[in-house]
């Protein structure tokens, strides 16, 4: 069996590693727009080869022999990845977008892919990555047989199947990603607006009485971690969940905020972690968003 995937940053690596550690008899490749600017040479083949992985020139080299495909790319271009693969699909290929995107983007793409006789899955990621790599829960949304559901499953997949239609599972964590990436943003500006106003210890002491089953402050620490860390793939994730609430005719604008925070807190170099102390994080922090 051959797996080929479209992308490969921190989640097709992840499913990759995973996956060859499961089965040793699998075979890979991978194509990322990243290899064309970095060069054969570059980091991202660099990673590829390290795990074993077939360097794709093109993605016509990436899934031309593959059986299932995984596209892994950033949310604003996840249709792009779709039609670059169409000329090159055929009949019992299978496609898992695992992308977080709109429902409606992944049924265009489905929609797209149909000619061509390949399947396509919408596939939801329900938690980070690591460590569990291809084991993480997912949901899975589309024409799923018990063929592919064995197969599935010999390998280690922990998958829930929501419905028969690309865009079910997608929906689910659009919504659900509202939440946690709201909770996120509210905790990092509360916290940051707290500290600057000189109420920190205040707030803390207050939070954790209404509270207490967040566990500050260390929960503090988990947020500004995550945003700070992921901040800039979970704003675009989250503008994919302001187009889903504008579609079901709810408050986009809130989910689009929710991204602006998180655009906001992505690649800031400020200490993290316990060790830093969150006083210390705090002041780091608001000297970078003030610059």
């Amino acid at each position: 069996m051959r797996i080929a995937f479209i992308g490969f940053g921190e989640a097709g690596r992840a499913f990759q590693q995973s996956l060859a550690a499961a089965d040793a008899a699998l075979g890979f490749a991978a194509y990322d727009i990243l290899v064309d600017l970095e060069g054969p040479d570059g980091g991202s083949a660099a990673a590829m080869r390290t795990a074993g992985v077939d360097v794709a020139r093109s993605v016509y080299e990436a899934v031309f022999r593959a059986d299932w495909i995984f596209s892994a790319v950033t949310a604003d271009q996840s249709l792009a990845a779709v039609k670059s693969a169409l000329p090159h699909l055929r009949d019992g290929q299978a496609l898992f977008d695992i992308n977080s995107v709109s429902p409606q983007r992944k049924r265009d793409s489905a929609a797209l892919l149909a000619p061509t006789g390949a399947l396509y899955l919408d596939m939801a990621v329900m938690a980070p990555v690591h460590p569990q790599g291809h084991r993480t829960p997912v949901l899975l949304a589309g024409p799923v047989d018990d063929a592919l559901s064995a197969k599935l499953g010999a390998l280690g997949f922990a998958f829930e199947i929501v419905g028969p239609e690309a865009g079910a599972a997608t929906g689910i964590k659009m919504v659900r990603s509202l939440f946690v990436k709201g909770l996120e943003a509210i905790t990092v500006e509360t916290l940051l607006a707290a500290h600057a106003s000189g109420c920190l210890d205040y707030m803390l002491k207050s939070l954790a009485g209404s509270y207490p089953g967040l566990g500050l402050p260390d929960f503090a620490h988990y947020q500004f971690e995550r945003t700070t860390r992921h901040g800039k793939r979970r704003a675009a994730e989250m503008r994919e969940s302001a187009a889903t609430l504008d579609h079901l005719g709810l408050h986009g604008p809130l989910a689009a905020a929710i991204a602006d925070v998180q655009e906001k807190m992505g690649g800031l170099d400020a200490a993290r972690g316990e060790d830093a102390g969150l006083r210390a994080t705090l002041e780091g922090l608001l000297a970078k968003r003030r610059s």
